[in-house]
């Protein structure tokens, strides 16, 4: 039996469509329920014992990555896969859907604007330099992803050589790549079942760092905003429960025969275009209505020194125009979700997906709302302080 039908008719039963779920698969089911156990017992003892715990998950896939891109270098056909890697295709740089896909890479493989990153700085010491994170994990999280794709294509390429075919034709995004192509390739490999096991092993540790900083992100938001409530005695540890929960709840959908339906349609709609306009928010608030100036100057005593005044201009210019025209550019070129190219979603699902994107933008304008009905004054001395606060900025930028 091939890899494309072990995946999808024995491991996931693939059904006819979305408004067709059938039964959940319960062994997938309880691999879900196991992960979101671990993530509870290494996440509810707080940042101490998750950040222990990252030590192991976030270091041991760099020894994976490091066996296997030794192992692919060494398969016949690699030089191919990784010449195509490495030779750039200028005249893509005209197509602004490349530049779309690469501005939402970027912002989904950092982390921007999805509040694991704000949460996780929080717990840093006042003066910690928060600079030097910065660009160390600009750096790591670039280089990594620069680094992985020696393996991928390496890979890629020796399935070119063995089926007589070019790289680009093999090349396959999103879950084929990682549960299809791949297992196929490293099946046909001498000792596959160690690569297989390497290889799997590496997901499943970079997944539960994703989940972990996930969950910290909602966490830790929600506790410092009503600490009265969830930071006595043990409440903390029963509103992380209660998020797990309703996380695996959720996961259940994407369990079930028609799961792999429901799990594009969260993959397609709630991150991509949507964490663009959060960005660009985000800008907009720290830069004009907080103070870029204010921001600045609150960074330098933080860090106590004197810091490069550049970093203004990317809050108030350079970062929120480029995260507004790829948003607007990913607007543009929208088109609807289908699955595996040919299956047509009904227009239910497509508004679902719609409404799971607006879920995280709601809050915006009502937190917004709020604030302003709590803030000291009428409405119109809370308007002009803002408009104020942002004809400063702008004299501050130009001077």
């Amino acid at each position: 039996m091939s890899t494309i039908s072990v995946c999808r008719r024995k491991v996931l039963n693939i059904s006819s469509g979305i408004d067709n779920p059938g039964n959940i698969k319960w062994e997938m089911a309880l691999c879900l329920l196991l992960a979101w156990i671990v993530v509870y017992l290494c996440v509810c003892k707080g940042i101490k014992s998750s950040g222990k715990v990252m030590y192991v998950t976030a270091t041991s896939p760099y020894l994976l990555m490091l066996a296997l891109l030794i192992r692919g270098v060494t398969l016949p056909g690699s030089s191919k896969g990784i010449e195509f890697y490495l030779l750039p295709d200028w005249s893509k740089l005209l197509d602004s859907q490349v530049w779309v896909d690469a501005g939402t890479q970027v912002f989904f493989s950092y982390s921007i604007g999805l509040g694991t990153l704000t949460a996780l700085g929080s717990y840093n010491k006042f003066h910690h330099n928060v600079l030097k994170d910065s660009l160390l994990f600009a750096l790591t999280n670039s280089g990594t992803s620069f680094f992985s794709g020696f393996i991928i294509f390496s890979i890629l390429g020796f399935m070119a050589e063995t089926h007589g075919t070019t790289v680009d034709k093999v090349a396959e995004s999103g879950p084929g790549l990682a549960f299809i192509a791949y297992p196929k390739t490293v099946g046909e490999m001498p000792g596959s079942i160690l690569w297989s096991i390497c290889f799997f092993l590496m997901l499943i540790l970079l997944g539960m760092d994703s989940q972990f900083g996930g969950v910290e992100g909602v966490v830790t938001a929600v506790v410092d905003q009503f600490p009265h409530l969830l930071r006595v005695g043990r409440r903390k540890e029963i509103f992380i429960a209660v998020i797990c929960f309703f996380s695996y709840l959720v996961g259940l959908s994407m369990v079930t025969r028609g799961g792999i339906y429901v799990f594009q349609i969260f993959d397609y709609y709630s991150t991509s275009r949507i964490v663009l306009f959060i960005g660009f928010l985000e800008c907009v608030t720290v830069g004009y209505l907080y103070g870029a100036g204010r921001f600045w100057k609150n960074v330098e005593y933080m860090l106590g020194r004197k810091v490069l005044p550049l970093i203004k201009y990317s809050w108030m210019t350079v970062t929120p125009s480029l995260a507004l025209v790829i948003f607007v550019f990913s607007c543009i070129q929208y088109k609807e979700l289908r699955y595996n190219k040919t299956y047509v979603y009904p227009r239910w699902a497509i508004a679902l997906g719609w409404i799971i994107a607006c879920c995280s933008l709601i809050l915006i304008p009502i937190v917004a709302v709020v604030k302003i009905m709590r803030a000291e004054g009428s409405l119109t001395k809370v308007f002009v302080f803002d408009f104020l606060s942002i004809s400063s900025e702008i004299n501050l930028l130009s001077n």
